[in-house]
């Protein structure tokens, strides 16, 4: 009778464990930066010792919350706990939400993990249920764009305003900067935000002006500008007031999101482009000036080849001269002086080429063309500089007196007909016979000196390669090597990184320990480690650093985490190392 009953309660016993449920439930897999997650941990029965995650990549805004709920329904009763958070992501990126775990009947349940995609921040709709419909109301975050139709770098600008009303702002936090793909960007800094009143959808707004771009496309079609995200501390009105009569302010925080905006960029003409066209775009001044043009052979002269104006001074290169073969000229050095305010860059670019004379003479340097787009006619300009002439009043006369325009710049090379060599040195012709020399015996005599060698390597060759074990150690050896500097090489991937760490640790096993893939359990590592003398502490890091290998490749982490990991493994790998 007692074998019956115990039967029966075991089977119970089974019934009810097995119809234990706990999971996670989330509102969305895929969220924006300025939305809110929910997250609820549902369980069919009435577990204890409810333990969260760490929500790695969020923030918690409220929670946790708890519900319990029990009904009676044709006899069957149904019962359901849930614990409730709502999330709000901190970045960008894929982040996975590890499990919570409940402990029932003395066994431990545990949720799977849930992988979340957070992407830029988005213009949403005004909830009216939201409860802080008075920052939504009294809160902008606008982007104004200068000009949104424009050619391929000409400039334009992007201004972020804050625009506020009736409520305080203190700090503010960057939750997404705009990348600008496709732009050129420079940020005009500011250095202190100063608080202006001005008018916003036809009202009187305070504002401040928190971020300034100067954007040069790159690329024409309809190019698209991400969001600039701020989670920003407001101070919200009460209808309530403390004992001195003054409004009492209720503190909290506020994401905005200046939306997404598309400029469309038209490509540069093709009808009338100059072959030499290297991209300017703007308004120009060019310039070709020589430091003199008297000099002496040997004495140098500096070539300054110069542009100066508005427009993109900082994207394209500038022409380079052409000098008559006589004259020596040397590669530039580039210098700028170019400021940039919202209008866009102004100033000048320069090529300073070093020139050196090699020869007396006069040799021209050709005119050099400068082409560039003029946004204000919208036609392409090219600018000639004049034929500069180079008088080198001293040194090797070159150029026949005689000798023409057409010929001009032509070398005669006046030393090429002296003697090369002055002095006859003799040197006697009889040389010594290869038969019965130093050098004929040792050739001979060689092959007998390296036969003993050549046995003993082939016999170790042999050797070693009827050592299977051996070798099989020894290649495992060489791949944990291997891998563990592929995991150096890696350790900015983070998934490819660990993979690297995992193989490597395996092999140093496999290498250390003499055994297979298969034979790689916890308890069959750690039994075999210990009986070769290793410290117990060691093994266990050993053990835990090769299980976390693989949920690490999933679970948001750092750079200073994944450098930790990877000494810690060296670190490991030296002691066992040591130990057996």
């Amino acid at each position: 009778m007692k074998r019956y009953l115990a039967a029966i309660v075991f089977l119970l016993y089974g019934s009810i464990s097995a119809q234990v449920q706990f999971e996670a439930r989330v509102s969305k897999t895929t969220l924006a930066l300025n939305e809110r997650l929910r997250i609820d941990f549902m369980m069919n029965v009435d577990g204890d010792n409810f333990v969260p995650p760490n929500f790695d990549g969020f923030r918690i805004i409220a929670g946790p919350s708890q519900q319990i709920s029990q009904s009676w329904v044709n006899g069957r009763s149904s019962f359901e706990k849930a614990y409730s958070y709502f999330l709000s992501p901190n970045q960008k990126g894929t982040f996975v939400i590890k499990s919570a775990s409940i402990e029932f009947n003395g066994q431990i349940y545990k949720t799977a993990p849930i992988r979340v995609n957070v992407t830029a921040a988005q213009e949403q709709p005004r909830d009216p249920n939201d409860n802080q419909i008075a920052a939504d109301e009294n809160l902008y975050l606008v982007a104004e764009v200068s000009k949104d139709n424009l050619y391929v770098n000409e400039p334009t600008t992007v201004v972020y305003k804050l625009y506020f009303a009736n409520i305080g702002i203190s700090n503010f936090r960057d939750l997404g900067k705009p990348k600008y793909n496709d732009f050129w960007s420079q940020n005009i800094e500011i250095k202190q935000l100063v608080t202006q009143e001005g008018l916003f959808k036809g009202q009187n707004y305070r504002y401040v002006v928190l971020k300034k771009v100067v954007l040069y496309p790159q690329k024409s079609g309809k190019l698209n500008l991400e969001p600039l995200s701020l989670e920003i501390d407001v101070q919200l009105p009460t209808n309530q007031r403390d004992v001195f009569g003054r409004m009492i302010l209720n503190e909290t925080s506020k994401r905005v999101s200046a939306g997404s905006k598309t400029i469309n960029v038209k490509p540069l003409p093709e009808n009338g482009k100059p072959d030499n066209f290297s991209g300017a775009v703007g308004s120009f001044d060019f310039k070709v000036t020589p430091s003199k043009n008297n000099l002496k052979s040997g004495e140098t002269l500096d070539l300054i080849v110069s542009v100066t104006g508005k427009g993109n001074l900082k994207l394209f290169s500038l022409p380079k001269p052409v000098v008559p073969n006589a004259l020596e000229m040397y590669d530039a050095v580039h210098s700028e002086n170019i400021t940039i305010p919202l209008s866009g860059m102004v100033g000048k670019s320069s090529d300073s080429y070093t020139i050196v004379p090699q020869y007396k003479g006069n040799y021209p340097i050709k005119p050099i063309q400068f082409s560039y787009f003029d946004l204000e006619t919208k036609t392409y300009k090219t600018i000639n500089s004049p034929e500069i002439i180079v008088n080198v009043l001293e040194g090797a006369t070159p150029v026949d007196s005689t000798a023409t325009d057409k010929n001009r710049g032509k070398i005669v090379d006046v030393e090429k007909f002296k003697p090369i060599k002055l002095k006859t040195e003799i040197t006697s012709i009889k040389k010594d016979d290869f038969f019965g020399s130093n050098l004929f015996y040792a050739l001979l005599f060689a092959p007998f000196l390296l036969l003993p060698l050549i046995v003993l390597f082939k016999n170790k060759r042999e050797a070693m390669a009827g050592d299977l074990t051996g070798n099989r150690m020894r290649m495992n050896n060489r791949l944990a090597k291997k891998y563990l500097s592929e995991a150096r090489k890696q350790i900015k991937n983070k998934e490819l990184f660990y993979i690297a760490l995992e193989k490597a640790m395996h092999n140093f096993l496999k290498a250390k320990l003499n055994i297979e893939t298969s034979e790689m359990s916890k308890d069959n590592i750690q039994e075999l480690l210990l009986s070769r003398n290793a410290n117990q502490e060691i093994v266990n890091e050993f053990i835990v650093l090769t299980e976390n290998c693989e949920v690490a490749r999933y679970a948001p982490s750092s750079s200073a985490t994944i450098q930790q990991d990877f000494d810690q493994a060296v670190f490991i790998i030296s002691e066992l190392e040591k130990q057996i």
